[in-house]
């Protein structure tokens, strides 16, 4: 079945649709349920804002675009890095700096100041601190770890980027051993779970994840819709996007959202062609909302493990990169004080290599 919608691409909803919409949940879903069960932040209001947005911008753009967390922001918060009062406060300043570089056509302009080592070295520096809460959490338990660790291998070998979603299915089949949820759904409330905290450590953690967002949210993002849908979607464009979408969803309890270059090539490969697959991942990001408090069972030591997966996969992409030194060097120095100071000294030393290698 197929129609017309926003930029009158086709929609469709067939069989391709439904496994594209795994592609991008493969990564969502562990980080959503580990910010639920290591900050504040309301897992059905999380749910909830993916679900509106992955429908939005699927009708918008009749494209299956990403939409996920913003992964140095819900890294950082769920490393411990940022209190959930913080997040939300980057996440609305995030979303004002995009929508402003957006209307001032400044994406590009950003893109060209910040290298692609620089942002890998970004990544690397959150899987490092991912990482860490894994270990620390999968210490307390060691059998319950083991269990997650033959759950991530078992996934890893159906497909490379499974192994935390196995985890995931592990540790939800054991939390519903302790019964199922009665389905509600969430309150329609501004900041569900506390206000917005503005803080030095969440300008840090603002900083970082511009550098990502603006790489890959947005000009890498606009290259794969030309590459692999044949479609014409700017960086401004999506930059815009996702300020209005953070905007509208923070106070409302959802998580800081981006597009993902990611996540559109996950839905690419698993078939998805259309916005429909949007729509599918929305029906069942809606779903697993009205069950949310079932996920409060969740073992911690397995929520290690997931976060250890999470780290892998993030660690595997930040590595795909010639300028490896400088993101192990990023990472070291996130680890030791934090991702801004990381960032910063990353350009600092990006920009000096580039002068000695033009004498």
């Amino acid at each position: 079945m197929s129609f017309d919608v926003g930029r009158r691409r086709g929609l469709s909803l067939d069989t391709g649709e439904v496994t594209g919409a795994l592609g991008d949940s493969l990564t969502v879903l562990p980080v959503v349920v580990a910010l639920a069960a290591l900050t504040d932040a309301s897992l059905a209001h999380l749910f909830v804002g993916f679900a509106v947005f992955q429908a939005v911008w699927g009708l918008y753009y009749g494209l299956p675009l990403s939409v996920e967390p913003m992964k140095a922001l819900a890294g950082l918060a769920i490393a411990g890095a940022l209190t959930y009062g913080e997040l939300m406060a980057a996440g609305l300043a995030a979303g004002a700096i995009l929508l402003a570089a957006a209307r001032f056509d400044a994406v590009g302009r950003v893109a060209a100041f910040v290298s692609t080592p620089v942002i890998k070295g970004v990544q690397l520096s959150v899987a490092a601190l991912l990482a860490l809460a894994g270990l620390e959490l999968a210490a307390g338990a060691p059998r319950v770890a083991a269990l997650g660790v033959a759950a991530a291998v078992a996934g890893t070998l159906l497909h490379r980027k499974a192994g935390a979603l196995a985890v995931l299915g592990a540790g939800t089949a054991v939390a519903a051993l302790g019964g199922l949820p009665s389905p509600t759904l969430p309150s329609v409330v501004p900041f569900p779970a506390g206000l917005p905290t503005f803080t030095l450590a969440a300008a840090e953690g603002l900083v970082g994840q511009l550098a990502m967002t603006v790489g890959n949210a947005a000009v890498a993002t606009s290259l794969l819709c030309s590459e692999l849908f044949d479609a014409e979607v700017s960086p401004d464009e999506l930059a815009g996007s996702m300020g209005a979408m953070n905007l509208l969803a923070v106070p409302l309890g959802a998580a800081p959202m981006c597009h993902g270059s990611g996540g559109l090539a996950g839905k690419h490969a698993f078939g998805a062609r259309t916005g429909g697959a949007n729509l599918v991942l929305a029906a069942l990001y809606l779903g697993a909302a009205v069950v949310a408090p079932l996920w409060a069972g969740f073992p911690l030591a397995a929520l290690g493990v997931l976060l250890l997966a999470v780290a892998a996969h993030l660690a595997r992409v930040a590595l795909d990169t010639d300028g490896r030194g400088l993101a192990v060097g990023m990472a070291v120095l996130a680890v030791a004080s934090n991702v801004g100071v990381a960032f910063l000294a990353g350009v600092a030393a990006d920009r000096l290599l580039a002068r000695v290698r033009g004498r």
